[in-house]
């Protein structure tokens, strides 16, 4: 009964890890920044950085492309108003036409309060409802997290992380690198 219950055991030690990437840990936001421009001018192209606040230029160091959350909120907040507008303008002009005061079927004058609030409604759901679903949120693990001293990210420690989905990586390589551009520690992280 044991002899199986090891067998088990050392067969799944032998199994190959899925490896998420290398983690290398900084000491100062300016080591951070410039080990993480020096990593994407290697040719790395999938390096994600945490830091405890955030640090001018280091979007721009690991590659982060422009949000599209903006355009998003555009669209529905455009969306909202135009709802707003044809839902006035149909009840007032053609499904329960009253001529009240002398005043036109349809005023935009009049229109304008809920316009203005429908357009803000249907932004800030946009906004919110956007920022999960491009975050992928909510995500209660990420690998990252495997790493020994994640817990001083939202502290005083600075991580820079080269991803096994980058076309370069080499978990040696990449590791040697992030020493070199001076790293305090490094760490294979698991899936």
């Amino acid at each position: 009964m044991s002899d199986a219950k090891s067998q088990t055991l050392n067969s799944s030690a032998d199994e190959p890890k899925e490896w998420y990437g290398v983690v290398g840990e900084f000491d100062s936001p300016e080591a951070l920044l410039s080990a993480a421009k020096a990593i994407r001018h290697e040719g790395y192209t999938n390096v994600d950085a945490m830091s405890p606040f955030p640090i001018h230029g280091l979007e721009d160091a690991v590659g982060l492309k422009p949000s599209p959350l903006g355009y998003i909120v555009l669209c529905i907040g455009l969306f909202g108003m135009l709802n707003a507008l044809l839902l006035q303008w149909w009840t007032g002009a053609v499904d329960y036409p009253l001529v009240i005061g002398g005043k036109p079927l349809f005023a935009f004058e009049f229109s304008i309060p809920v316009t203005f609030e429908l357009t803000v409604l249907f932004s800030s759901f946009a906004a919110v409802l956007g920022m999960f679903a491009l975050n992928g949120l909510p995500r209660f693990h990420h690998p990252s997290m495997q790493y020994k001293n994640f817990g001083g990210v939202t502290d005083d420690r600075f991580l820079l992380v080269i991803e096994r989905t980058d076309p370069l990586f080499d978990p040696e390589v990449a590791r040697q690198h992030l020493i070199y551009y001076g790293a305090v520690d490094t760490e294979l992280v698991e899936v």
